[in-house]
């Protein structure tokens, strides 16, 4: 549903909703641009994925697979899906850690435990608008795989529109998650 719009007598921009937004790819006026997110109301499309984000995308999700199969928890490793951020985001990040990977529609944020975003090109707005974006949202933690730097910019304690707490692990280590216990894992070497 549309939000109401006060009445003014200048032009001013409108933010769509995560519900307009999903209206709009069910109806096919998104095909032909790829990828499409919706990122504080505005619409946002990505350039083909190319091999090396690819690669590290099949690499990080096997090695994100293994390690939580060492776990006792109950939680599943999807790619590429949509994640309601209600009412004006639904990103869709490379890689999610959600306790609810069945259902229909957008994954729940609440389920969300760590969104992973891999960076060929991308670095600047995946750093600044994505992680303010989730930030904002409260999702517990997030990392960023920046292939040119070859490392991880990981980030957690959600406090407004940015991250309290941050390291960078390189590419090839080990990587210990923050806001899930006992989850650790080595790092792909490069993409």
């Amino acid at each position: 549903m549309a939000e109401e719009l006060p009445l003014t007598t200048s032009p001013r921009p409108y933010r769509l909703t995560v519900d307009d937004f999903l209206r709009l790819d069910n109806a096919g006026a998104f095909e032909g641009l790829g990828k499409t997110e919706l990122i504080g109301g505005e619409v946002f499309y990505l350039n083909a994925q190319h091999r090396p984000h690819a690669r590290m995308k099949g690499q990080l999700h096997l090695a994100l697979v293994q390690a939580l199969g060492k776990l006792d928890i109950s939680l599943a490793v999807l790619i590429e899906a949509t994640v309601a951020m209600p009412p004006h985001s639904a990103p869709e990040p490379d890689l999610i850690l959600t306790s609810e990977p069945d259902g229909e529609g957008p994954v729940p944020l609440g389920s969300v435990r760590l969104l992973i975003e891999i960076a060929d090109t991308t670095q600047r707005h995946d750093l600044s608008i994505k992680a303010g974006i989730y930030a904002e949202n409260g999702v517990p933690e997030y990392w960023v795989v920046d292939l040119k730097e070859g490392l991880v910019h990981q980030m957690w304690s959600p406090s407004g529109e940015t991250y309290l707490e941050t390291r960078d692990v390189a590419l090839g280590a080990q990587i210990m998650a923050a806001t899930i216990a006992g989850f650790a894992m080595a790092l792909p070497v490069t993409g």
